[in-house]
């Protein structure tokens, strides 16, 4: 079928759908064709006429409009069947995003996310995987924040340990970052918890380290005593994992992001090591001190999920959490960066390193760069990316090492090294 759009971005009124269509208005090449999608005709073409004047980029104006709605079938598949690839950024992505995943992988449509929802990727792997392998749809969750860091940091890691000839056995990612805390994130995980309890499938896969992975079979168990435990939110003593000397503590996208790259690893055959530990953490420093601060961040963590779910809390904690829709200042997206290190260690013990990083808010103006160039790939360098069938993917399986590409002509620094 011949697709009239490249890319189509669906909730380009929101904060980061507002990000993402700047960064397109300024990034896309020339000749490419993007279109707004949204439940507001008004709405979206005051966004088109307000991107057009700011960027300076009068094409901008030509933008196509599309109206369409996250419950109306047939909005979202005239919205598919127009597009090379599309990019939602409407979440909570469990609540409102199935129609449109069900829509591009029936018609054969790429499509992109931001999602860190854990039961949302289980059910569309369940519903729709074999309908995009079919249609060739290759729909990629988690091309925010969540997950590529974390997922293309360890794609590059095993790059450079394949001069080893052997696998991975364990691989932790220690993050840096300065980024404000999105309200879309905290109404994701919010309706996530909501949901799981009426969902005990669900619940299972979101609690399970490989609830995602292509085929759970093959995967170790989940009390298997050799490899041990792989808690989501734990605390390590970063230099026994091939860190600098420190502690660190519990990562609030880890349960998200562990599960993300555990899924690449069964997709490309456990090629990264059939038997690998892989985890994610915060540091938080040297010493006592060090050690002390990752215990309260444990603390903190537990008590903040407990309290962000009840209900009767919401107003008073909505003087420090975020509503959905709001966002930092342009000043404090320009000030955030982040920084992410992968460290592995293959059979041998033959150690390697691999980073990614970039400045700007993690959450905003990092992710809208990521979810872009993510969506510009599938839509224009499909002759790049690895040789597969569709299917619901991840950012490593589905765009490879030519969206690492994309990311450093963007602006990010992607490394990766013997250590």
């Amino acid at each position: 079928m011949t697709k009239s759009i490249d890319v189509t971005l669906f909730g380009a009124t929101g904060f980061v759908g507002r990000l993402t269509a700047e960064y397109l208005a300024n990034h896309a090449p020339q000749g490419a064709t993007i279109a707004l999608a949204g439940r507001n005709q008004s709405k979206l073409e005051k966004v088109r006429s307000e991107i057009a004047q700011d960027s300076g980029v009068e094409t901008v104006r030509e933008w196509p409009i599309i109206v369409a709605d996250s419950f109306d079938a047939p909005s979202l598949h005239n919205l598919a069947e127009q597009s090379t690839a599309v990019i939602s950024t409407v979440g909570p992505y469990t609540r409102y995003g199935e129609e449109l995943v069900r829509a591009c992988a029936e018609a054969g449509t790429h499509y992109v996310d931001l999602c860190g929802e854990v039961l949302f990727m289980h059910r569309t792997i369940s519903k729709f995987h074999s309908t995009a392998e079919k249609s060739g749809a290759r729909i990629v969750h988690a091309c925010g924040f969540d997950s590529v860091p974390s997922d293309i940091g360890m794609l590059m890691l095993h790059e450079a340990a394949k001069e080893s000839g052997e696998p991975l056995t364990e691989a932790t990612m220690l993050v840096k970052m300065k980024g404000g805390l999105s309200g879309g994130t905290i109404d994701s995980m919010r309706v996530q918890t909501a949901e799981a309890k009426k969902d005990p499938e669900g619940a299972r896969a979101i609690g399970d380290p490989y609830g995602i992975s292509a085929d759970r079979a093959a995967d170790p168990a989940q009390d298997d005593s050799e490899l041990g435990s792989q808690p989501d939110f734990g605390i390590i003593n970063t230099a026994e994992h091939g860190g600098p000397q420190g502690w660190a503590g519990p990562f609030l996208m880890a349960g998200s992001n562990t599960r993300v790259v555990r899924r690449s690893n069964s997709l490309l055959d456990h090629a990264y090591g059939p038997r690998l530990r892989y985890g994610e953490y915060l540091p938080t420093g040297t010493g006592i001190k060090g050690r002390l601060r990752a215990f309260t961040m444990a603390g903190a963590l537990g008590l903040g999920f407990t309290l962000l779910n009840v209900d009767k809390l919401r107003p008073l904690l909505s003087r420090w959490v975020p509503e959905p829709g709001e966002g930092p200042s342009k000043e404090e997206r320009e000030n955030g960066f982040f920084k992410t290190t992968h460290y592995g260690t293959t059979e041998s013990g033959k150690r390697y390193i691999s980073t990614v990083s970039a400045q700007g808010d993690p959450g905003y103006k990092a992710t809208a760069v990521m979810l872009s160039e993510a969506a510009l790939a599938l839509a224009l360098d499909q002759d790049k990316l690895p040789e597969r069938a569709g299917g619901i993917l991840t950012p490593a399986t589905a765009l490879g090492t030519a969206y690492a590409d994309r990311l450093r002509a963007a602006g990010l620094t992607i490394t990766a090294e013997r250590a």
